[in-house]
């Protein structure tokens, strides 16, 4: 893996000479964030070597390099999932690339189902702890020294400053922004009214099938994370509501005005 890494590094090295401080990837429906970017290169990720293929709708597939509240960063719109058939390493392979290319920081987004009954479709909710039920951690295997340490501390992997620093800026702006604990599963399927209800007693306030990999990735490069999720369906009661993609997609592309202030805020502070 460590050659592909390089490999894929080498690559946008040549295609871009661009130095990002700061990663984002951004989930279904609010991909739209990149208007906000001054574009200097747009990549698709199927001309990206070693890079897999996003074939989720709300998923643009790009890799987008510029500035963004004054900093150099990296964006990706659209991400890859378990559930499309991708293995962990693959998931996480291009948070492997960001780091290597010199980011200090990464921004996550995602939808998510809340199952906090103070939760409203909507709402954002900023990630200070998770708990992994997708069945598999990207880190089995073999480790590589050069990567993180065969056993990374996960007692913080979400920075408590950045966290800090987003809610103060939410609170400034009036936006409902939560503070919670999210569950990550595998997918493809929505949840049973049996699983709402378990993630909700476990004690997570929202689910979703993403992020976790990452992050976990991140931690084990020591890379301070930041993520939030947009609540674009609520579960967890006994009169949940038949939910598709598409409902997702349009509440996660309602709240991307407000979540793109609050991350372009927070990385121009950062």
């Amino acid at each position: 893996m460590l050659e592909k890494i390089k490999e894929t590094v080498q690559f946008l090295r040549e295609k871009t000479n661009f130095n990002p401080e700061a990663g984002i990837i951004l989930g279904s429906g609010l991909g739209g964030l990149v208007n906000n970017i001054q574009i200097e290169q747009s990549i698709p990720y199927a001309e990206i070597k070693n890079f897999p293929v996003s074939t989720v709708k709300g998923h643009g597939g790009k890799l987008i390099f510029g500035l963004l509240g004054g900093k150099r960063i990296v964006a990706m719109q659209g991400r890859f999932h378990f559930y499309e058939g991708y293995s962990m390493e693959q998931i996480t392979f291009p948070v492997r690339v960001m780091k290597f290319l010199g980011i200090k920081k990464i921004f996550i987004s995602n939808a998510a189902g809340g199952v906090n009954p103070a939760f409203n479709v909507g709402d954002m909710m900023i990630i200070e702890d998770h708990i992994n039920l997708m069945g598999a951690n990207p880190l089995i295997g073999k480790n590589i020294d050069e990567l993180g340490p065969r056993f990374p501390d996960m007692s913080e992997p979400y920075d408590k400053e950045m966290i800090l620093l987003t809610k103060k800026i939410a609170d400034e702006n009036n936006f409902r922004c939560h503070v919670g604990v999210y569950a990550g599963v595998s997918g493809p399927c929505f949840e049973t009214r049996a699983e709402y209800k378990y993630v909700k007693a476990i004690g997570a306030d929202a689910v979703g099938m993403s992020t976790v990999p990452e992050v976990i990735v991140a931690r084990h490069m020591n890379l301070p994370c930041f993520a939030i999720s947009v609540i674009t369906d609520i579960g967890g009661s006994d009169h949940v509501e038949k939910i598709t993609h598409e409902d997702v997609l349009k509440a996660a592309m309602a709240t991307e005005e407000k979540l793109t202030k609050l991350i372009t805020e927070l990385i121009s502070l950062g």
